[in-house]
C-alpha cells in the first residue's frame, strides 16, 4: 500500500486466482471503479488475476505480513484458521440459493466475516460462487453408488476430503492450477465446482460428464490484510468497505447469467449433463451431519436447518 502525506494516493494491490472473464474479476473491478468514485481518486485498486502472485494458501500468507493488500478465496482453505468455516463445506446443508443468502447475511455469516481477525485478517464481504457438482471423465455421478472406485479432485479442506469420503469416493487435494494436467493424464477421475469455473478453466474438455447434484454451495470470501485495514484512515475504511457492499451486489446480480451460459456452452461443446436425485445422496450424508453433534459446527447445523 502506497502512503504518506494526506494528499498522496493509496494503491491497494489486490490479486485472485481466477481468469479476467469470472464474475468475480468483473466485479472486483466494479469494487476498483466505485472505490476510485468514493474516494475522488485518492483511492485505487490494482488487480492481479490467473494466479500471477501465487496460490490461494500462498495470497493468504501474503496477507498476513501485509506484503498484498486483498485477495478473493473460498472460504474451504480457511477452515485452518476459523474451523467454523467448515459449515459450508457440509454437503446438504444449504437448501437452495436462497437460503444461503440469508446464512450468508444473517447472524452466522456476518460472525465468520469477524473471526477471520485472529490470522491477521479482515472479512470485507462473500461473493456468490454457487453451487457445487461433480464432473468426472468416464461415466456420470447420478448416484452416490457411482462415485465408488472414483478419485476425486477437492480443494485443500478436510471437510471437503470427508464430504467425497462420506459419498463414497476417494478425494485427492489438488491446486486449481494443476487441475486440467491432473484430468488429462488421469490422476484423478473427475472434480467438483459451479458451472462459470467449469466451463472457464476448460476442464469439460477432458470430463464431459457433469452431474448436477449441487452438493455444496461455498461461498467465495474477499478478505483484506488486517495490517493494511489498519493502516488506512476511517474515511478510507469507509469508502473501501462502500465499494467492497456495491461490488456485491453488482456480482450477485451476474452470477445466474454466468452460470446459465457456462452450461449452455459446455453443452454446446458436447458435455452431457445430467441431474441426478439429490435425495439418495442427502440419505448417504446424514451420519456426516451427525458427526459434528454436541459440538460447535454441530449447533450450527441445527440453526442453518431451521433457517
Amino acid at each position: 500500500m502506497s502512503c504518506g502525506s494526506s494528499n498522496k494516493k493509496v494503491t491497494l494491490t489486490l490479486a485472485h486466482t481466477l481468469d479476467t472473464r469470472h464474475v468475480v474479476h468483473l466485479a472486483m473491478e466494479h469494487m476498483a471503479s466505485r472505490l476510485h468514485y468514493y474516494s475522488a481518486g485518492s483511492m485505487e485498486i490494482v488487480i492481479y488475476p490467473n494466479g500471477q502472485l501465487g496460490s490461494e494458501r500462498e495470497l493468504i500468507e501474503l496477507l498476513q505480513i501485509g506484503s498484498l493488500a486483498m485477495t478473493k478465496v473460498s472460504t474451504s482453505p480457511l477452515e485452518g484458521f476459523v474451523p467454523e468455516m467448515k459449515l459450508f463445506g457440509i454437503p446438504y446443508l444449504m437448501r437452495d440459493r436462497e437460503h444461503f443468502w440469508r446464512v450468508l447475511e444473517g447472524e452466522i455469516g456476518q460472525s465468520l466475516l469477524e473471526k477471520v481477525k485472529v490470522a491477521r485478517l479482515k472479512g470485507m464481504g462473500y461473493y456468490d460462487a454457487g453451487s457445487r457438482s461433480f464432473y468426472t471423465t468416464n461415466a456420470p455421478i447420478n448416484t452416490p453408488d457411482d462415485l465408488l472406485g472414483n478419485k476425486i479432485r477437492v480443494v485443500n479442506s478436510p471437510t471437503a476430503v470427508s464430504m467425497v469420503q462420506a459419498l463414497g469416493g476417494a478425494a485427492a487435494p489438488i491446486s486449481w492450477g494443476e487441475l486440467y494436467a491432473a484430468l488429462q493424464q488421469g490422476v484423478v477421475d473427475g472434480a467438483e465446482n459451479n458451472p462459470p469455473s467449469y466451463y472457464l478453466s476448460r476442464h469439460y474438455e477432458i470430463a464431459k460428464y457433469y452431474s448436477l447434484d449441487e452438493h455444496t454451495f461455498v461461498p467465495d470470501i474477499i478478505l483484506a490484510s488486517l495490517p493494511v485495514w489498519n493502516g488506512l484512515t476511517a474515511q478510507q475504511q469507509q469508502w473501501l468497505s462502500a465499494a467492497m457492499a456495491d461490488s456485491v451486489v453488482y456480482q450477485k446480480s451476474l452470477w445466474q447469467e454466468a452460470s446459465d451460459h457456462a452450461l449452455a456452452q459446455v453443452q454446446a461443446a458436447g458435455t452431457i449433463v445430467s441431474y441426478p436425485d439429490k435425495a439418495l445422496f442427502q440419505a448417504k450424508v446424514e451420519p456426516f451431519h451427525r458427526s459434528f453433534d454436541g459440538t460447535v459446527v454441530g449447533e450450527q447445523i441445527v440453526k442453518i436447518k431451521s433457517m
